[in-house]
Parts: C-alpha cells; structure tokens; sequence
C-alpha cells in the first residue's frame, strides 16, 4: 500500500518538474468555496398547529450541524459535491410519521449575485419510540466558468428554511431583535 503512494506521489513530482520546464505562467489557483450557514437559519423550532407556543407545543427541533464541500476543477467548470448533516429531535407535541425539514442552498458569485439556488427537505421518521434522527445531505453542483477567474469570491449559502414565524422565534430564543 505504501509502494501505491509513493509511485502516485513520485509521478505528481515529475509531472509539476516537466509542467515547469515550459516557461509560461503558473496555474490559475482555485479555492473551492466553502459553504457558510446563513445567520438565523442554522435551526429550526416547528411547534403544532395552534395558537400554543410553549415547550409543549414543539413538534420538532432540527440543527444543521455542520456543511463542507470538495471540488473538482474540469476544463469549464467545477464539479462542487456539498454534503450536510441535519439532525432533529422529537418535540413533545410530534405527530408520528413523516417530519419535514426544510433546507436551501445558494451558490452566490463574488458580486453578490445568487448564481444558482434550490430548496430541498431531509426527511425523517419521528415518533415518541423513535425521538431523533440525523441525516447526511449530499448534492452535486457544477459551476460552469469562461475564465478560472470568473469563480474567484464565490460562496455557497447553506441553512434549514424556517417560516417567519420559525425565524422570529429562532432571532428571540438567541437574544436578537
């Protein structure tokens, strides 16, 4: 196992010596873009229908635990493979069966400009006898670019889609306004 290394890793070496006998300028650097969890979006607490908005009225807690990316630069684009992990816990107030969390994901350019964007849901089977779940999220991106520079500031925009009332609750439970 170790000979595989070692002859990929002395191949890599050559390559990058033979790349550099040409003289001409050094390969565009390309950083893939991390995801970054918007802010407010990072949790969603889901109570049942109804006016009742105390713990025993929480249907669901979900957290996005935690997003990464690899890539892969082709010729004309990058090939962006985005994986998350959202976790969710049973509320008193559950209704066994299908529990939906809601999520999104935008890639934004270096403008500012939302470039492509979708939502999906991680869905889960709760109930009192099954209280938690964790699913791992994974999706396919292609960034497609005229000029490697093109890409240079692009971020991908990840979080759980709470409703405004949802958000409200998440901004008061953190102290915000």
């Amino acid at each position: 196992m170790t000979f595989g290394k070692v002859a990929v890793g002395g191949v890599a070496v050559l390559a990058l010596a033979l790349g550099s006998c040409g003289g001409g300028p050094p390969p565009p650097q390309f950083v893939c873009p991390p995801p970054l969890t918007v802010q407010d979006a990072d949790r969603i607490t889901s109570f049942r229908a109804g006016a009742g908005r105390d713990p025993r009225d929480i249907a669901f807690e979900a957290v996005l635990v935690r997003a990464g990316s690899v890539c892969s630069l082709g010729k004309n684009a990058v090939e962006v493979t985005l994986a998350m992990i959202v976790a969710v816990s049973a509320g008193p107030a559950v209704t066994p069966g299908q529990t939906r969390v809601p999520y999104f994901v935008r890639v934004i350019d270096g403008s500012g400009n939302v470039r492509q964007g979708q939502d999906f849901t991680a869905d889960f089977k709760l109930s009192a006898a099954s209280p938690r779940g964790e699913s791992r999220e994974e999706l396919s991106l292609s960034l497609p670019f005229g000029n490697i520079n093109d890409l240079t500031g692009y971020r991908i925009a990840v979080g759980l889609k709470p409703t405004p009332e949802e958000l409200n609750y998440n901004r008061r439970a953190g102290g915000r306004p």
